[in-house]
């Protein structure tokens, strides 16, 4: 079940046959006049849910459902209700009908939107169409369900979100752990020619990535290098070329350059590309002709979690154009960046790699490998492959292995060089 469905017409609408269940289907008496049948503290629940529907009968029903499910659940029939609650109150998902007397679903979403950006809202129409799906995704809905319901589809719905909801407070418990670089300045006349140098002189080192278990290769991240002194890591190319506008130009030649050598890779092995959130923007990158598409099926598309995808549109339907060409999505360096669940909501990955700051002497912190411990159980869950990357000694590797890492980058196991370095396990 996809995080969020897009949807271009009416008739793209998912609609779920199943019959709502009445609540004394259910069992129980009212879940909103028996106090007793509620969870009553967070630590017990899967999550705090706030389900808002007009419909009595429809609100009881789904109380009632997440409430055996382990949820905490609290009501409110309106959307003004609805946003008192939420002022007040922490969430972990919030279920709301679109179509309510006042404050309608979409109202609800802005205003929660204004007070937490993270917090995945899932909306319900009994009366789907194109122009309220379109706003529900403008405004960030996580998914979009019609009337009537199917109860399986909204518990997995719901799971999901909550999920997803641990995740984005684990990635802020982790932004807030770590710390990174400034960009440095440069005269802009000088720093062109720099970049000039740069890209003249660009190449493409490679580090195996390997599984956890066995040491044996997956793949190889392809990372950039340049000759040129003035320049002197991939961080100032990159800050370079984002102050010049010329990301397009420097992302076109990491890809062309880094798909060359393929050729002569191990048939098996997956080649790891970076690309900056700009670059879902360049149509080159979704040429058929263009040197990496030809082998897409072998290549992950790594975005990091470092940089916002607010200023990319339709990144959805832009990710979905890479998948059908046969390129995988992974998000990088999770742990260091953007808190919220941007990138897990919008780009499904299938692989994410733990930022090397978290593995830093991850075996002397046990903060540490809590936090590992929760992301890679949650990844698992969301049937992704978990990589730790920038493991530099014996003891790092042997607990991210313990804490359930499925592969392992870094420079104890081999250093970036040209294709393809040998791994010493």
């Amino acid at each position: 079940m996809p995080f969020v469905r897009a949807m271009a017409s009416a008739a793209d609408l998912s609609i779920y046959s199943a019959p709502v269940p009445k609540p004394e289907a259910l069992g129980g008496s009212d879940p909103e006049s028996d106090g007793s049948r509620r969870v009553s503290t967070r630590d017990r629940s899967k999550g705090k849910v706030l389900v808002v529907d007009d419909e009595t009968i429809l609100r009881r029903g789904i109380q009632r459902l997440l409430q055996a499910k382990g949820y905490e659940v609290i009501t409110a029939e309106d959307g003004r209700k609805a946003h008192e609650l939420f002022r007040t109150q922490a969430f972990d998902v919030v279920l709301s009908d679109i179509a309510m007397p006042g404050w309608d679903g979409i109202q609800l979403l802005r205003s929660v939107r204004d007070i937490d950006a993270d917090v995945p809202v899932v909306l319900i129409t009994g009366e789907p169409a194109v122009a309220t799906a379109v706003k529900a995704l403008e405004y960030g809905a996580f998914h979009y369900l019609t009337k009537p319901v199917d109860m399986q589809t909204l518990e997995e719905v719901v799971d999901k979100a909550a999920c997803l909801r641990r995740m984005a407070q684990m990635k802020r418990q982790a932004a807030e752990l770590l710390g990174h670089d400034l960009k440095a300045s440069h005269d802009l006349q000088s720093l062109q020619e720099s970049l000039s140098r740069a890209l003249g002189s660009l190449w493409m080192a490679y580090q195996p990535i390997v599984h956890a278990d066995s040491g044996v290769v997956f793949g190889y991240e392809a990372l950039l290098r340049s000759d040129e002194k003035s320049l002197p890591h991939p961080g100032a190319v990159l800050d370079a070329a984002e102050r010049l506008g010329q990301l397009d130009v420097l992302g076109r030649t990491i890809r062309d350059r880094s798909a060359e050598p393929m050729i002569h890779a191990p048939p098996e092995a997956t080649l790891f590309v970076n690309l900056h959130t700009t670059d879902l923007l360049d149509e080159k990158l979704l040429s058929g002709d263009a040197p990496l598409s030809k082998i897409a099926r072998r290549v992950v598309l790594e975005i990091t979690e470092r940089s916002s995808l607010d200023n990319v549109k339709d990144v959805r339907g832009r990710v979905a154009r890479l998948r059908e060409m046969g390129f995988r999505i992974a998000v990088d360096d999770l742990g260091a960046g953007y808190a919220g669940l941007t990138s897990f909501a919008l780009l499904e990955p299938e692989i994410v790699k733990l930022d090397m700051s978290l593995i830093r002497d991850v075996h002397l912190s046990r903060t540490r490998q809590k936090l590992i411990r929760s992301m890679t159980d949650l990844c698992k869950d969301m049937g992704m492959l978990v990589v730790g990357e920038g493991v530099e000694i014996r003891e790092e590797r042997e607990m991210l292995v313990e804490l359930g890492c499925d592969l392992l980058q870094g420079y104890m196991l081999a250093k970036p060089g040209r294709p393809f370095p040998a791994v010493s396990w």
